[in-house]
């Protein structure tokens, strides 16, 4: 029987075990919140220190290095006997010109957020063909759908994270796992905070329909729909929360002549 995050059947996620990384901070600690306050046990992993919290259980977690992928997935298993649902969010990102782009810094971006998808995300599978149900949410980013400036590395690795999960999708299909991605815009977060700089923010406000940056909870309760049995019948989609910067083209009428 699962421990902690709630009262058994309390809340949209009552008894279930969840996985998150990236928790340490930004969207995955909003992430791994709401899940506990909808009655999950959560597993809080992330190579930082995780902030303690009712109902969220830190966990040391290297996305990149496969022993420590199966060192923590093992250790969730043995105190809890299955993960019912993964949130995969644990990534690195840096704002450098395609030219400038140091081959180190692209392989060290592409390890963590393109392999550490793949080494957790099958780990996790396998863990839950064994029940015949799941459900996973990997983050990947407006920057994997659509080209910007100085994101090569960056950008390349979660376009990289959309495609990986919905071949996922068809693939862990036929054992009851579903898979889906959810695809932020400019969120107010640390990492965020240190990438973007005042023209960056300026410019990022001119071309969202929505004129702001979103907020880590409402990231949260994209992830928490998707894993829910409200989206019972949805693998395989992209979900952007970015205040329809995706989905824009002009967004505002140039001022008149004179």
């Amino acid at each position: 029987m699962a421990e902690g995050g709630g009262d058994a059947g309390q809340g949209r996620l009552g008894g279930q075990v969840a996985l998150v990384t990236g928790a340490a901070s930004g969207i995955c600690a909003a992430v791994a919140r709401r899940f506990a306050d909808e009655g999950a046990t959560v597993v809080g992993a992330d190579l930082a220190e995780v902030p303690a919290a009712p109902g969220i259980e830190p966990q040391a977690l290297d996305v990149a290095e496969p022993a420590s992928v199966e060192a923590a997935v093992a250790a969730v298993l043995a105190r809890h006997g299955r993960v019912d649902c993964l949130v995969h969010a644990a990534g690195i990102g840096r704002d450098i010109p395609f030219l400038d782009t140091p081959l180190a810094a692209f392989d060290r971006i592409v390890a963590v957020n393109l392999r550490g998808t793949f080494l957790v995300g099958q780990r996790v599978a396998r863990a839950m063909r064994d029940a015949g149900r799941g459900a996973i949410v990997t983050i990947a980013s407006v920057a994997g759908l659509r080209g910007s400036v100085g994101r090569t590395a960056y950008g390349g690795s979660k376009g990289g994270v959309v495609v990986m999960s919905q071949a996922m999708a068809v693939d862990l299909a036929p054992f009851g796992i579903r898979v889906n991605v959810v695809a932020p815009g400019p969120i107010e977060t640390p990492m965020v905070a240190a990438m973007h700089d005042a023209a960056i923010r300026t410019a990022w406000r001119r071309q969202i329909p929505l004129r702001r940056y979103g907020e880590a909870h409402e990231v949260a309760a994209a992830c928490l729909f998707l894993v829910s049995e409200e989206a019972s019948f949805v693998t395989g989609h992209v979900l952007a929360v970015d205040g329809g910067f995706a989905g824009g083209g002009i967004v505002s009428r140039p001022e008149p002549p004179g």
